[in-house]
């Protein structure tokens, strides 16, 4: 039986304080719950304080450039289907650097699940702004606010007709798991921003400013109207929805490669004939 104890205890470097911690926990308990062993898991990341989190548990890994985790996500999972393939990383790396990758992965629908830990801030740079900093924030790079309008992540994917949209909050740790183990089992990609506060950089989006303003969604939404979905998407403010946004059955990018037909690349031998030829026709 998998535990949470099989995926490890280390010393991190974030912040007393700091959301990251509960975000770790969260997706080892959600792993844990899955059955999940951890040869069966890989975390590919980015850079930054959230993409350190892959650093943390035991588990296959796979760090790339800044905002280049979808990328390598798509690759290993379309080698290897058997395997469980997760992309983390920050807001800024997700949003900002992996903007184009994120929305590429949107219309793809590859089976794999994005976690995007958003704290409205770049906190391994000590604190600009973010695609997600609210506007008008004050920042040290920005001393006289945030002159843009935030990303929303969240609407976008929705718009986009991803096949799975939640948004989490690490203060609710129960609640973040069970998100993670419904994203997972999504058979298509799934994405999870998960609100956390940033306890150095970001003083406007605290813990309390979020308990103040973060609800759990009920059952009288339903995530497969398209219509409630981008309402709730777009909820944001004084009162912000926690859960399942959005959710349909649309076929995962997988189901239309023929080449995946004849089963798993990485189960393949290789057909050094086949190659040469290939690499004597650009001769």
């Amino acid at each position: 039986m998998v535990g949470m104890e099989d995926y490890g205890q280390f010393e991190t470097a974030w912040c007393p304080g700091c959301g990251n911690h509960a975000i770790l926990k969260a997706v080892k308990k959600a792993l844990a719950g899955l059955g999940l062993a951890p040869h069966e898991v890989l975390l590919v990341t980015g850079i930054g304080q959230a993409a350190k989190a892959p650093l943390y548990m035991n588990c296959n890994m796979f760090t790339g450039l800044h905002g280049r985790s979808l990328p390598a996500a798509t690759g290993a999972r379309l080698a290897n289907p058997g395997l469980t393939v997760i992309a983390e990383s920050g807001d800024g790396c997700s949003y900002g650097e992996g903007g184009n990758h994120f929305l590429a992965a949107l219309r793809r629908n590859v089976n794999i699940t994005l976690l995007a830990h958003d704290n409205q801030v770049y906190g391994l740079t000590k604190g600009q702004a973010s695609p997600t900093t609210m506007q008008g924030m004050k920042t040290k790079a920005q001393p006289f606010g945030q002159p843009s309008l935030a990303f929303n992540p969240v609407a976008v994917a929705a718009a986009m007709r991803a096949g799975f949209v939640a948004r989490g909050f690490s203060g609710e740790i129960e609640h973040l798991a069970g998100l993670i183990q419904e994203a997972v089992r999504h058979p298509g990609f799934a994405l999870v921003d998960i609100l956390q506060p940033c306890v150095s950089f970001n003083k406007l989006n605290t813990f309390s400013w979020y308990k103040e303003r973060v609800y759990r969604l009920g059952p009288e939404h339903d995530p497969t109207d398209f219509a409630q979905a981008m309402s709730k998407a777009q909820e944001f403010g004084e009162r912000i929805p926690i859960g399942v946004i959005a959710r349909n059955d649309r076929p995962p990018f997988e189901a239309g490669v023929p080449g995946l037909a004849r089963g798993p690349l990485a189960a393949r031998s290789l057909d050094r004939d086949a190659l040469r030829r290939i690499v004597e026709s650009y001769a």
